[in-house]
């Protein structure tokens, strides 16, 4: 997703490297982007410092693909990148990153990858930080450094899903080109930002190269600590990096650990509220009710067998009458719980049961 980026007076054709999105893609059963030597722990370890710092890391950084379905209903994927840093399965990356997500899935970069349904559990969106949770034990981690100590030509390791490229993750390095910066970046699809812009302070810039896809990967020092959380880089200009400083995330990663946002109920469906013109329109038989654009692949309405075109009319004792009554009446059941779903197709009204699973995303994040 391309972001323009101003930087003081000059204007830099600067993207935040989220995702490479393939509108109409449909999810494999296996990320294309990992798989890779360095996460089987296979790299040997020399003398080279780089080298040290990614054999280390490289388990702890983790693919995030997201599914995500536009306004006009068509599905697509987006990859970035995230690290782990608890071993429980606390995941660190950009909001932009899994902003939009109807399913988000994190694939380790072990050359055979482990794969967990991932959900959010806090942030800050506004400025593109969001911390996510996956069921796992005993998980790699990185150790959180300190960007205060960071120094002009200081070497750093930038690790990320650059390009989604097959072979898994990418590692480069380069230096500290400069600190403190402070960089306004448009979205158009954050709705918790101040004029749709997001605000990047205490910003690290870097020449290591950032591409698309690296978004939420690791910053690192020598030591293997991270010092940065990658963000932005530039398409119009050379060696040109950006990444949030870590000690301006860390409040925000600790808020999100010791207060998590609790799961709701997902039933994996994009939906629209049915009225007078869209029911003539579409030859629709219901007038009222949440219509169904899309369903989230292998999700919990696809599973259950509803389709694009139904109209969903009622859960369980609830009415339905529109998208937004659909949206608050799974905001109040837990993930797991099965509900009965009324449908009306073509004018035929039928009941599936729907197991749903957790959310992915918040109604809104902090």
């Amino acid at each position: 997703m391309r972001k323009t980026i101003l930087l003081g007076v000059v204007a830099l054709a600067i993207v935040a490297t989220a995702c490479t999105i393939d509108t109409g893609a449909q999810r494999s059963t296996s990320s294309p982007a990992v798989g890779n030597a360095f996460g089987s722990q296979t790299v040997p370890v020399t003398d080279e410092p780089v080298a040290t710092v990614a054999n280390q890391a490289l388990p702890a950084v983790v693919n995030v693909t997201t599914d995500v379905v536009s306004s006009s209903g068509q599905a697509g994927q987006g990859v970035g990148t995230g690290f782990i840093v608890r071993s429980d399965g606390v995941v660190v990356t950009n909001c932009h990153v899994v902003e939009g997500a109807t399913k988000i899935t994190v694939f380790t970069s072990a050359e055979k990858p482990d794969q967990y349904d991932a959900r959010v559990i806090g942030g800050d969106c506004e400025h593109d930080l969001a911390v996510l949770k996956i069921d796992g034990k005993n998980l790699p981690t990185l150790t959180l450094g300190t960007s205060a100590n960071l120094v002009l030509g200081q070497s750093v390791v930038a690790i990320g899903y650059a390009l989604a490229l097959e072979g898994g993750p990418s590692v480069t390095t380069g230096i500290v080109s400069s600190l403190d910066r402070v960089v306004q970046v448009q979205d158009p699809n954050c709705d918790v930002c101040e004029n749709q812009s997001r605000t990047y302070a205490n910003v690290i810039q870097t020449d290591a190269a950032i591409n698309h896809g690296n978004s939420g990967g690791p910053l690192l020092n020598l030591e293997g600590q991270v010092v940065g959380i990658n963000s932005a880089g530039s398409d119009s200009a050379q060696n040109i990096g950006f990444a949030i400083a870590i000690d301006s995330a860390k409040d925000t990663i600790q808020q999100a650990i010791d207060s998590p946002l609790a799961p709701t109920g997902y039933m994996g469906v994009f939906t629209e509220t049915v009225n007078s013109a869209m029911a003539y329109q579409l030859g629709l038989k219901a007038d009222t009710g949440a219509y169904v654009v899309s369903t989230s692949t292998g999700g919990p309405a696809d599973a259950a067998g509803i389709q694009s075109g139904d109209v969903i009319v009622r859960v369980d004792d609830s009415v339905v009458n529109t998208a937004e009554d659909l949206g608050a009446i799974l905001n109040d059941i837990q993930p797991g719980q099965t509900v009965s779903v009324t449908i009306d197709r073509g004018g035929n009204q039928q009941t599936v049961d729907v197991t749903l699973d957790a959310r992915p995303l918040p109604t809104e994040l902090p």
